[in-house]
């Protein structure tokens, strides 16, 4: 155990700036809850142990990356409708099975259902140590991809309705002329809507403004969507 925690010791600093990773684990058999526990915690993260699957659900959602060490076999939920129930709710949240008597059947579900591993008992301390790291390496990439959506999203809704369709219209590909002309309004005025558009989305050119707008799926905005009052400046 000692030669692969300690390579594992030292999270890298991208997750670290996010708080130490927790690794949740729901097993019945509180020795191997304690054994896991010890484990996880001398590699250097956060561990959090349940001895069921309702248990482990009364626990909400984090913002740090984690991943999920989960047994097959539980008494209430099993680990497969536990997947099933986290996978909308928690999706930054890799989950790694573990199981006393899988089989291929078993571990062919599991991964089809967005599992990362499937290890059956009794696994060496040095792969799990590697499936969690690969786990968390996975759950801040995804963390990182809600945040930016969010804050892309936040952006967008500080926007005006007539910036909105500015925006729209440039991401297609029209130039002011052509973007005045869809509007009815003026050039000028066009490049006031625009500036404050590359502003107000802190795009540093027009391609990261097409992808922001690509990200929110505004992509096929249609032209018939200015239609509402379409002479307001």
């Amino acid at each position: 155990m000692n030669s692969a925690s300690a390579s594992l010791r030292k999270s890298p600093p991208s997750l670290m700036r996010r708080g130490t990773p927790i690794v949740f684990v729901v097993d019945d058999d509180i020795s191997v809850r304690e054994s896991l526990e010890s484990l996880i915690r001398f590699a250097g993260w956060q561990p959090q142990t349940f001895a069921s699957a309702q248990e482990f659900l009364s626990r909400p959602p984090v913002l740090v990356p984690n991943c999920l060490v989960l047994d097959v076999a539980l008494p209430d939920l099993n680990g497969f409708d536990l997947q099933k129930r986290i996978a909308t709710d928690r999706i930054a949240m890799p989950i790694i099975f573990i199981s006393g008597h899988g089989d291929v059947p078993m571990a062919v579900r599991a991964m089809k259902a967005g599992a990362v591993e499937f290890l059956n008992k009794p696994y060496s301390d040095e792969i799990l140590l590697g499936a969690i790291q690969q786990a968390i390496e996975c759950s801040d990439a995804a963390l990182r991809r809600e945040a930016e959506l969010r804050s892309i999203r936040d952006r967008y809704a500080s926007l005006s309705p007539r910036e909105r369709q500015v925006m729209a219209l440039v991401v297609r590909g029209l130039v002011n002329r052509q973007v005045g002309s869809e509007l009815f309004i003026t050039e000028i005025t066009v490049k006031v809507h625009r500036g404050n558009v590359m502003r107000k989305m802190q795009a540093d050119s027009l391609a990261d403004l097409v992808n922001m707008a690509a990200t929110l799926g505004l992509a096929s905005t249609r032209k018939a969507g200015t239609s509402s009052n379409p002479r307001a400046s």
